[in-house]
């Protein structure tokens, strides 16, 4: 397609932008929210493109969105020139005050609801400037989406190795031991990763990196049980251990964060504190916003030990 002058349109930045971020999430949902608008206008968007560039860039079917190779080659593309727009945008906004206009901060379930009600006020108060823009993920797609540029950094629990992903360790989330005030655990001042054997351990779903951390650690305790019934949420798995269904291992950010509020639980730490999981900051490798994370990441380290 041309102009009158002979010059070809162009696609829109947002087009591009569409393109990738339905590339790095494979659903048309999960694209749309990624980049604050609607299914159908990200799906007119792309269909624009495709009306554009004269090619079927995207496959849809019941079972969700697949780029065509066509599709694959542009959102690559796309994904270099977005990535050129940003650093030209943050190369100029970084000659005035850092965290000033959009920023898109995202954190998985088993830290955002307990480390996000304290730092975006204190955020907020420290840049007034700032327009912070959360979304709570999975591990996996918040990586995919600061791939795809849809996301500028994110919360997560480390160690986690991606390619193409820088991060820094902000603090170490310690793991308490839950269980039911009935229970013979609960009558211990410390508790054992031995003390764990034959126990009912109550366990997050698949696709959770907690539950990974947590199996980590059952595995210090020989003959310990895996429960067969997986929770979505660290509330869930404290009212089922305050239940008596089976014990559980809460970090303290949860703990201390509400998860366990309104169970009647008891907790204990272990007599050697065993570190879950370090609570990190993940970014782009290329990002050119490395000030930026370093304000962030230095505003974490003091919420989470305000004596320090």
């Amino acid at each position: 397609m041309s102009t009158a002058s002979g010059r070809p349109v162009l696609p829109t930045l947002r087009q591009l932008q569409f393109l990738a971020a339905l590339r790095a999430q494979a659903s048309f949902s999960r694209a749309a929210d990624s980049v604050g608008v609607t299914q159908p206008t990200l799906s007119a968007g792309i269909k624009e493109l495709e009306a554009l560039l004269g090619t079927v860039l995207v496959e849809r079917g019941r079972v969700g969105a697949v780029l065509t190779s066509a599709g694959q080659d542009v959102a690559q593309r796309a994904a270099r020139v977005l990535g050129e727009m940003e650093e030209l945008v943050h190369a100029v906004r970084g000659r005035g005050a850092p965290l000033m206009g959009p920023f898109r901060l995202g954190a998985i379930p088993t830290i955002a609801p307990y480390l996000l009600p304290r730092l975006v006020p204190a955020l907020r108060r420290a840049y007034p400037s700032l327009r912070l823009f959360l979304r709570e993920d999975l591990t996996a797609r918040l990586i995919d989406a600061l791939r795809a540029r849809t996301l500028d950094a994110a919360l997560i629990a480390l160690p986690y190795a991606a390619a193409g992903i820088e991060n820094v360790a902000l603090f170490d989330d310690e793991f308490l031991l839950a269980t039911a005030p009935d229970h013979a655990l609960a009558r211990r001042e410390h508790v054992e990763p031995d003390d764990l054997a034959g126990e009912e351990i109550l366990l997050l779903e698949d696709g959770h990196c907690l539950r990974d951390h947590a199996l980590a650690m059952c595995a210090r305790a020989p003959n310990r049980q895996g429960s067969e019934m997986g929770a979505t949420s660290l509330t869930t798995l404290a009212h089922m251990a305050a239940g008596g269904i089976g014990v559980t291992l809460l970090p303290r950010l949860a703990l201390e964060g509400g998860a366990a509020a309104g169970a009647d639980l008891v907790t204990r730490s272990f007599r050697t504190p065993v570190i879950g999981r370090s609570i990190g900051l993940a970014w782009r490798a290329k990002s050119p916003l490395h000030r930026e994370m370093a304000l962030i990441a230095d505003l974490v380290k003091r919420l989470a030990n305000p004596a320090g």
